[in-house]
């Protein structure tokens, strides 16, 4: 198989772990710690998630050590991977296409932008439940909404500001351990647009872009391709025609009856 033509000197880094909340932070650190973009989320079940990158060689590879040390200090068992130049083929099919065709069209204005993001991981979609209930009527929060990555992990994902989101979790944490089982618990308090765009949200969360309606404006060459249907003249009163040959009547001229004429009578 040949290479393409516009083949270039990138990277793919990948980075797992069996948490969702610590894949999104895992995420988080390698976005702010080198220029990458995030492509998304691989889930394959069993609680098991990978984390894709892509950039640069050197920024890729930077961003693959800082998610490892990430990853050690949520004690998560990991695995690394670093693909220098990868063939068309390869991102063809792995999620990559999928997301470039989204960055390219776009899934909508989210009304959640710019809030902090907080995750809470269950195992037993009960408890879950719960604490996202707990963490909504504890603070000024919103459900935006939750992901299962298998083995029995949900994660409810709450936005609000930093200080609403630290005090939903900790509510949310007490109810999930009264409930069944806490697994995880991330807090991302400033998190940037590509992570933002990788997270999962409700579709209620979404304001679709409507077309911006302006005024047309025709060319001249345009306004006189227009033809202008002709005026209709007003209607005028139709005219009866004269009546020809009927004989009009003869006029009766009456003289006044004098007094001294009916005396001779």
């Amino acid at each position: 198989m040949s290479r393409r033509e516009d083949f270039t000197d990138t990277a793919l880094g990948l980075v797992s772990a069996q948490s969702f909340p610590a894949i999104v932070g895992i995420a988080d650190h390698m976005l702010k710690s080198s220029g990458v973009t995030l492509v998304g989320y691989e889930k394959i079940g069993s609680g098991h998630c990978t984390a894709i990158v892509r950039g640069g060689v050197a920024d890729v590879r930077l961003a693959v050590q800082e998610g490892a040390e990430r990853a050690q200090q949520f004690g998560q068992t990991l695995s690394t991977l670093v693909v220098a130049r990868p063939m068309p083929n390869l991102e063809a099919v792995l999620p990559i296409g999928n997301r470039l065709a989204q960055l390219a069209t776009g899934r909508g204005h989210s009304k959640l932008s710019n809030q902090a993001v907080g995750l809470l991981e269950t195992r037993g979609f009960p408890a879950m439940v719960g604490a996202a209930d707990a963490m909504m009527k504890a603070a000024d929060v919103v459900l935006a909404a939750y992901e299962t990555i298998g083995a029995g992990l949900c994660t409810a994902i709450i936005r609000g500001s930093v200080a609403n989101v630290a005090v939903a979790l900790d509510v949310g944490m007490v109810e999930a351990e009264r409930i069944g089982e806490l697994h995880a618990v991330m807090l991302v308090p400033r998190p940037l647009e590509d992570l933002d765009q990788t997270l999962p949200l409700a579709s209620c969360w979404i304001e679709e872009l409507q077309p911006l309606r302006l005024p047309v404006t025709m060319k001249e060459t345009e306004q006189e391709l227009v033809t202008l249907p002709e005026r209709i003249p007003e209607r005028q009163p139709l005219a009866l025609p004269e009546l020809v040959n009927e004989k009009q009547p003869e006029k009766v001229e009456l003289f006044p009856v004098q007094p001294q004429d009916m005396d001779e009578e």
